[in-house]
């Protein structure tokens, strides 16, 4: 998950935060040190100390899970953090399906390691789902039920949104998309493009889908992230549930 650190609320410079050491239903609690609040890592909310039921919740952006080789090609500008810290020997950072990787135990698991009281059995445990949030209303996409729908076309929360994974991926993003429909999906290049029921064709971009004959014509991207379906429906036991 990725959230603005600005809270005018609070500062006028942006909150630094770290990790507390605590978990609350198997998933982290940061602290700003500022105020020394907690706040719930899956929800972006203050749950013990200063900032506590304060109704404040940090904003989030939207977030894609992709491979490197795809990201490179769509964004070859991009920048990475540095694995030589200084700290940490770079092989601290195996990719986590190596044997010693730190994570790897926990990815082979099926189970989460800590007990999480709210659960279901729609799927398992630890398949990957895209959270949506619209209006208050929370619903999770099953990424194996999306690879192939590259265009899902949806109706949450009272709006009109769709959910896009481009062909021969599993990274999936959301848009709001008004009154219009769309079909189907395409990639070549690397760019991926949805076309509407007119025949219209949209480029896929992080911030929105933009129309190809006008550019100025943008359907802006959702904030998503893509979890565990134990720790979304621990955060979010009323969620709907697409699967195929």
């Amino acid at each position: 998950m990725v959230y603005s650190t600005r809270l005018p609320e609070i500062s006028s410079e942006p909150l630094e935060f770290g990790t507390s050491g605590l978990l609350y239903r198997s998933n982290k609690l940061m602290c700003d040190r500022r105020t020394e609040t907690l706040w719930r890592q899956f929800t972006g909310e203050p749950v013990v100390g200063y900032l506590a039921e304060s109704g404040i919740r940090l904003k989030r952006f939207p977030v894609a899970l992709t491979t490197w080789a795809d990201w490179l090609n769509l964004h070859p500008e991009t920048t990475v953090l540095d694995i030589r810290t200084g700290v940490y020997s770079p092989q601290t950072y195996l990719p986590e399906n190596e044997p010693g990787a730190v994570y790897n135990s926990y990815f082979s698991n099926p189970n989460p390691i800590f007990p999480v009281w709210q659960r279901s059995e729609a799927l398992p445990a630890k398949a990957f789902v895209l959270g949506v949030i619209v209006n208050g209303a929370p619903k999770a996409y099953d990424l194996v039920s999306l690879v192939p729908r590259p265009v899902y076309n949806d109706r949450l929360g009272g709006a009109n949104i769709v959910v896009v994974t481009p062909p021969g991926t599993s990274s999936a993003r959301a848009y709001q998309r008004g009154s219009i429909e769309f079909r189907e999906g395409a990639r070549a290049g690397g760019e991926a493009t949805v076309t509407d029921t007119a025949g219209r064709t949209w480029r896929v971009t992080e911030e929105a889908l933009v129309r190809g004959d006008d550019p100025s014509i943008r359907l802006a991207r959702l904030p998503t992230h893509v979890s565990f379906w134990f720790g979304w429906y621990a955060a979010y036991p009323n969620s709907e549930l697409f699967k195929g």
